[in-house]
């Protein structure tokens, strides 16, 4: 079936009020999405094609699932793309501190040092996104 054609499913996002602090710890445990969160951390918005990520497509979109529905991101989708920006104003003012302290903490860590973030590809097109 043509991309046009499929019928995407609605982005579902928790309101902060029903933040879970072990579904968040769980969604920033994986060195993949800790890279898409120190991403956002200094892009406040990008297409989902354009992270510094080597993983495939499908393993991408189950990263952003996990991040989406812990309330860490925030995903819109325009035309044929989807945004994402990171919800650290919600995620502050439910757990003070929280995001500050686990990307300080995962930035210290022998993991943090070794997967420094990448400039990144947002110029290049992706029609996947």
């Amino acid at each position: 079936m043509p991309r046009s054609q499929r019928r995407r499913t609605a982005l579902t996002h928790p309101e902060p009020e029903e933040f879970d602090v072990l579904d968040i710890l769980h969604a920033m445990s994986d060195p993949t999405r800790m890279t898409i969160v120190r991403t956002l951390r200094s892009a406040p918005e990008r297409a989902c094609g354009t992270f510094p990520v080597d993983v495939a497509p499908s393993t991408l979109s189950h990263h952003f699932r996990v991040l989406r529905e812990s309330g860490v991101i925030r995903q819109r989708e325009e035309g044929t793309r989807r945004w994402t920006t990171l919800r650290a104003e919600d995620l502050d003012r439910r757990f003070p501190g929280l995001l500050d302290a686990i990307v300080t903490a995962y930035e210290t860590s022998a993991a943090g040092r070794e997967q420094p973030v990448a400039a990144g590809r947002a110029d290049r097109h992706d029609p996947r996104s």
